[in-house]
């Protein structure tokens, strides 16, 4: 699914010198890497405060902690993402409400948010799926009618950008009064272990997820909040800053990938290639098709003796997952939702994927369909 050593070897010289330096500076921890990191991604994200962090998940957990919600009160999550948009919510003593999603974009519904909101609802979290925006507009709106908190999960949509009206565009992440990140290995901008962010273009609470991060702290042993331990290392700083500059470039061969995925595919009668919308531009983190009801497995079944990658993101959704049973949430309650767990595969894109690899990929699902008498 993704070939992060082709991806390292051009820049493999590049990669070795930073982590030389760090070695020589022997700054480990919050070393001169991470404040510069953390300066050059806020530029790029349109001149953000960006507070770097120990991991995705705690970037979530941080985000939520800065709200200062209270004890039991409601945050809003997808039914279809990752599990740990929901566990940031749960480990801190509130309770996810699910929303359905989109059949078409796989992001939050809005007509389904406004309907989970009551009055101990304190935020929403909109996850930016596959590497294109929610509906920013409509879930921005909303929080400010019910005077709720949005926080942004962009894992996977670093870079894109969203058109908020006529002639105004904004960065992912940086909408809600929180976006959040990974650097997890396999992201699009990934480092060589754990690591994550936090954006805001809200000064204080850029000083208070700072201090959250940092064991709550100001100054060395004065700690005037309960926070975390949870610190990007120097060493992925340094990673991460060589790897931002060529994530323009990145991005771009991965729409490439994309668009000839598109023109390949876009003829099968029983698959559809991702829906875009208009207003978002598109990253790709994954290229996510839907395959009719009961043709997925087969399909991956048979995309892998032709020796082609594919994944399902994801085969359970979030209010069917065990350790959340305790919600009350029954089957056929969020349908869009479990019907993408369904339908959903996602096949390679990477920014090294070559022309014959992707010609490869096609080729397997077109026979697939040829095969089956689908074509």
């Amino acid at each position: 699914m993704l070939d992060l050593a082709a991806q390292h070897a051009p820049i493999h010289a590049q990669l070795d010198a930073a982590l030389q330096e760090v070695l020589q500076e022997a700054a480990f921890i919050q070393g001169p890497a991470v404040e510069q990191f953390a300066r050059e991604l806020g530029d790029y994200l349109g001149q953000a405060h960006v507070i770097p962090c120990g991991n995705g998940t705690d970037a979530l957990q941080l985000a939520l902690m800065s709200l200062q919600l209270p004890a039991g009160a409601e945050v809003i999550v997808p039914a279809f993402t990752y599990v740990a948009t929901m566990e940031a919510v749960a480990i801190l003593g509130l309770r996810p409400v699910c929303a359905d999603v989109q059949p078409d974009t796989f992001s939050l519904d809005p007509a389904a948010v406004e309907a989970a909101i009551t009055p101990r609802t304190g935020a929403i979290i909109a996850v930016h799926l596959f590497g294109q925006c929610a509906d920013l507009v409509a879930l921005q709106r909303m929080a400010h009618r019910y005077r709720l908190a949005l926080i942004e999960d962009n894992a996977q949509a670093i870079g894109a950008t969203y058109a908020m009206a006529e002639g105004v565009t904004a960065v992912a992440g940086t909408v809600g009064e929180v976006g959040t990140t990974s650097f997890f290995p396999s992201k699009n901008l990934g480092a060589l272990g754990d690591g994550g962010a936090l954006f805001t273009r809200d000064e204080a609470r850029a000083a208070y997820l700072r201090q959250l991060a940092n064991h709550g702290q100001t100054r060395k042993y004065y700690h005037e909040h309960i926070g975390l331990n949870s610190r990007l290392d120097t060493m992925q700083a340094a990673v991460l800053r060589v790897k931002l500059r060529h994530l323009p470039a990145w991005t771009q061969a991965r729409q490439q990938v994309a668009a000839c995925y598109d023109v390949s595919l876009a003829g099968l009668p029983t698959l559809q290639i991702p829906v875009r919308d208009v207003r978002s531009t598109h990253v790709f983190h994954q290229y996510t098709v839907r395959v009719a009801a009961g043709q997925r497995d087969a399909l991956q079944t048979f995309l892998r003796e032709q020796g082609v990658p594919s994944v399902v993101y994801y085969p359970i959704p979030t209010h069917q997952q065990p350790a959340y049973h305790y919600l009350g949430y029954q089957a056929g309650q969020f349908p869009v939702a479990e019907e993408l767990c369904r339908t959903v595969l996602s096949l390679p894109i990477h920014p090294c994927l070559s022309h014959d690899q992707q010609q490869r990929v096609v080729q397997a699902v077109q026979s697939f369909y040829q095969t089956n008498g689908a074509a």
